[in-house]
This record gives C-alpha cells, sequence and structure tokens, in this order.
C-alpha cells in the first residue's frame, strides 16, 4: 500500500498541488487516500449480520461493501426488536468455515459476544476490532476470516476503516503460519 503522504506526493506531481491542495491532503483521513494494491472486486462474497443492537452499525458495513463494489448477503437481523447474537454468529461462521463465503463481518453492541460466538464454531478465527490497525493486524498477523465490531462501541468512520482495511488485508504468511497452525491444532484437540 502506498502512504497518505506518498500518495498526496504524487497526486501533487500530476496535477500540480499547491498549498491548497497539500493543505486538502493533509486534513483527509488516512483511509481516503491509501491506494491497496489488491483489487476490491476480487474479494469473493462476504456475509454480514448483527443484532438488535448492530443494526446501524451494519448499515454502514452495507454501505462499504456497497462502495466497494463486494458482493455480500445480509443474514439479519433487520429490526431492533431484540435477538440473540449467539444465532446470528453461527449463521455467518458455519457458512465461512464451509467456504461459502470467503469473509465474515459480525455487529453486536460490544462485538464481544458475538466474536465469542463465532470463535465456537471449528475453522473460525473471529477477531474483535476497534481501530484500523486491530482490523489490519488481525489478517496480516491472524488470518482472521471474521471480523467483529461493536455497533455501540465504534463511530461510523472508524466502522468503515475496519470494514475496508479487513477487507484488503493480506495473511503476511511467514512466522504466522506456524502461529495459524498450532491455533488449528488447539481446536482440533479440545474435543478430546
Amino acid at each position: 500500500m502506498l502512504s497518505q503522504s506518498a500518495i498526496c506526493n504524487l497526486k501533487s506531481a500530476i496535477v500540480g498541488g499547491g498549498s491548497t491542495f497539500k493543505n486538502a491532503c493533509a486534513s483527509m483521513p488516512a483511509f481516503l487516500t491509501t491506494l491497496s494494491t489488491k483489487e476490491a472486486t476480487s474479494m469473493g462474497k462476504v456475509l454480514i449480520a448483527n443484532d438488535h443492537a448492530g443494526l446501524a452499525g451494519k448499515t454502514i458495513v452495507k454501505n462499504t461493501l456497497d462502495q466497494m463494489g463486494i458482493e455480500y448477503e445480509d443474514l439479519g437481523t433487520n429490526t431492533e426488536d431484540s435477538v440473540d447474537y449467539p444465532d446470528f454468529a453461527e449463521k455467518v461462521a458455519r457458512r465461512v468455515a464451509a467456504g461459502e463465503a470467503e469473509r465474515g463481518i459480525l455487529i453486536c453492541g460490544s462485538g464481544i459476544g458475538i466474536s465469542i460466538a463465532a470463535n465456537k464454531i471449528h475453522g473460525i478465527r473471529a477477531a474483535l476490532a476497534w481501530n484500523e490497525e486491530t482490523a489490519r493486524l488481525s489478517r496480516e498477523h491472524n488470518d482472521a476470516n471474521i471480523v467483529a465490531i461493536g455497533g455501540r462501541t465504534t463511530p461510523a468512520e472508524t466502522i468503515e476503516q475496519i470494514t475496508r482495511t479487513f477487507l484488503t488485508t493480506d495473511f503476511a504468511k511467514g512466522r504466522h503460519v506456524q502461529r495459524i497452525e498450532k491455533i488449528s491444532r488447539l481446536e482440533e484437540n479440545s474435543n478430546s
């Protein structure tokens, strides 16, 4: 990825820049000026779900996915009537684990409960992300296949940043592979 300053310098060189342009670049959030080398359209289908406390957050996620041109399936809930987050975590996690979607995004009030529930499904590595860095690290270091977001605890702009970063960051592999393999062995041995 190119940094915000590198993009602004490149844009400045191409269009002539000037102090007005540089000031506009300096005030832009990093996620708006970062170019990803991975095309968003190469992302497979994403499954999304939420409980009643994550409904507003899901709207932000859906708008972001629409902007990115990523196919998604909304597995509910679509009302603010009280529901149990484990039911929605299971819907997404089982289908991601079965390979029906490349990744999943779950939203509840804090993101904690829904991530715990999703991680009970074999093959799922659900990570709670609360900012752009934790979303990036969840992919680079942990090869997370589901991200959980707190709808009540995360600002709208941050939900958008988390979504974009989670879906455009690749697993770094290298030394992290053996760690993921150890997690898988823990999962395999947990039934004994």
